[in-house]
C-alpha cells in the first residue's frame, strides 16, 4: 500500500509531461504538413537532372 503513495504521483506527473510535450508539440506545429515530405519522394521532379 505504501508503494500507492508513490506511483501515483509519479504516473500523474508523467502524464503531465506528455500532456505539455503533445502540447508544445502541436502549438509550434510539429504536426503540420505530414504527407508532403513522403509525397515529395513519390513526386520526384527528374526534369532537373541534366
Amino acid at each position: 500500500m505504501d508503494i500507492l503513495f508513490l506511483l501515483v504521483p509519479l504516473s500523474v506527473s508523467l502524464v503531465a509531461v506528455i500532456g505539455a510535450v503533445l502540447f508544445w508539440a502541436v502549438n509550434t506545429g510539429q504536426f503540420d504538413e505530414m504527407e508532403e515530405p513522403g509525397q515529395s519522394v513519390i513526386d520526384d521532379d527528374d526534369s532537373l537532372k541534366p
